[in-house]
């Protein structure tokens, strides 16, 4: 058995359920993280050995790979833009030159599908070129070449999901009847784990396995399969013709997928994605990969559960700071506004603070306009605004603030209100502080919303430009009191 392996892109969607199923099997594991406060709340972060560095950076690359028997390569970039490729291909050709001084017996690489003597899209040349580059360190290179990931969380489901929930009539782009082979996000993990046991002799400098689920669907088909599972009846009309940048623009709106990384999953889902060899089951006959069905229903019953382990976008997928003052995601299928600050004040000092909101004190920023949402919901025979607080500074789970309720509170570290207001859809309002590398505190604020259909997405949408200066305004609000509170209890 090996006994230390390196996983890469632990914080990614794939790294982030590998890593738990590697401690499962009985292996050691250590994440290459750029930033460690990233795996907070995972609940194996005690269990692994967590390095800190960046495949940009390989000042530290060889220190990481010191003995270790096989590493994840699980990174890649998801997002349009012209120097995607290049950010791929110097990560890959820095970790592979920080190999080639290791003790290491096999790489194992997650890319895409596709026919390589076909026009494929900018991505998916760019994973298969990462593939090549990676065999440049010398080590055997086992590299798995997967179609679409069907998974609670993963970008693609994300995408069809909202599209067939959100719209009874849908327009499709004439790729909808390009075939597919789509493959559940536990086959992935098994193939992943299984190649760790290979023995020499069945790897190659560069073995490529094509792996995807037992059947080859369209995405029209996926897309009514879903909704049948659902019990939603949808109308799909295919266009002729509907260009990929007119199309990325529309899914940010309908979708919680930003435009950049919409594009990319269009484009490459023109490419016909289906396995062209049986070399996945003759190196792993064990492994016997599910329908699409059985994937579909796994991934609804984890979304209604509330049982997502990862999602697409909990890695930084850019290379220009850990920090970013304002992002627009998804986290479990919800719609998601995080943003951050980082402070002196003290811990305690910025958990009175965001404890002590609501009530008589008020919302620290323009508590007019959260007086007004508290009329606007009475009228509709909401709580309103008038509940106020029970304790103007302490807080217990169950407690009613305004129009919202306590649903999770940690001591110096968490709040989590869930909003009992009239909305077309479920809200929450998070505020959380970690320490940060740096040696300040990282204070989070984090809206979500699941939207009920249509008029969730609109309700979130048109009042984004509000609700944006409002939460701005609140963390920052927030901060300022904390830093003058320091030395003194919140009055």
């Amino acid at each position: 058995m090996v006994e230390r392996v390196l996983v890469t892109g632990a914080t990614g969607y794939v790294g982030g359920r590998l890593v738990p199923r590697l401690l499962e099997a009985g292996y050691q594991v250590r994440v290459l993280v750029r930033d460690p406060t990233h795996l907070q709340g995972r609940p194996w972060v005690e269990r692994v050995e967590v390095f800190q560095g960046d495949v940009l950076q390989p000042e530290r690359l060889v220190e990481a790979l010191r003995d270790v028997k096989a590493a994840y390569y699980l990174i890649h970039s998801m997002r349009a833009g012209e120097d995607f490729r290049e950010r791929d291909v110097h990560a890959a050709r820095n970790f592979a030159q920080a190999v080639r001084g290791a003790v290491l017996e096999r790489i194992i690489y997650l890319g895409g599908l596709g026919d390589p003597n076909k026009k494929l899209s900018e991505h998916l040349r760019s994973r298969h070129e990462v593939g090549k580059i990676l065999t440049e360190s010398g080590i055997p290179v086992l590299e798995f070449r997967s179609a679409v990931i069907v998974g609670s969380g993963s970008a693609s489901f994300e995408m069809m999901r909202y599209v067939v929930e959100g719209l009874p009539i849908i327009f499709c782009p004439p790729w909808v009847t390009t075939k597919i082979q789509p493959i559940s996000i536990r086959d992935v993990l098994d193939y992943l784990i299984a190649a760790l046991k290979l023995s020499d002799k069945q790897l190659k400098a560069h073995q490529i396995v094509e792996i995807g689920g037992s059947e080859v669907l369209t995405y029209h088909d996926m897309m009514y399969g879903y909704a049948h599972a659902r019990g939603l009846r949808r109308l799909m009309i295919v266009l002729p013709y509907l260009p990929i940048r007119l199309c990325a623009n529309w899914l940010q709106w309908i979708t919680p997928i930003p435009a950049g990384v919409a594009y990319v999953l269009i484009e490459s889902i023109r490419n016909e994605v289906i396995m062209r060899d049986d070399t996945a089951r003759r190196l792993f006959p064990e492994i016997q990969p599910r329908n699409y069905q059985v994937s579909l229903e796994r991934a609804l019953r984890r979304i209604s559960a509330d049982q997502v382990e990862t999602t697409w976008s909990d890695a930084q997928v850019t290379y220009t700071g850990d920090i970013h003052p304002v992002t627009l995601t998804t986290y479990e299928g919800l719609l998601l506004e995080r943003r951050q600050r980082l402070t002196s004040a003290s811990p305690n000092a910025i958990y009175r603070t965001f404890t002590g909101l609501g009530g008589k004190r008020g919302w620290l920023h323009a508590n007019w306009i959260w007086i007004a949402r508290g009329i606007i919901d009475r009228l509709v025979r909401g709580p309103g605004f008038r509940r106020g607080r029970r304790h103007p500074v302490e807080l217990r789970v169950g407690d009613a603030v305004d129009f919202w309720r306590v649903e999770a509170i940690e001591p110096d570290h968490l709040l989590r209100l869930r909003a009992e207001m009239k909305v077309p859809g479920l809200a929450w309002l998070q505020f959380d502080v970690t320490p940060h590398s740096s040696g300040k505190n990282l204070v989070t604020q984090t809206a979500f919303f699941e939207p009920k259909g249509l008029p969730g997405l609109m309700y979130w949408y048109l009042l984004y430009p509000i609700h944006g200066w409002m939460f701005s305004m609140l963390i920052r609000r927030v901060v300022e009191r904390a830093e003058k509170t320091i030395e003194y209890p919140l009055r």
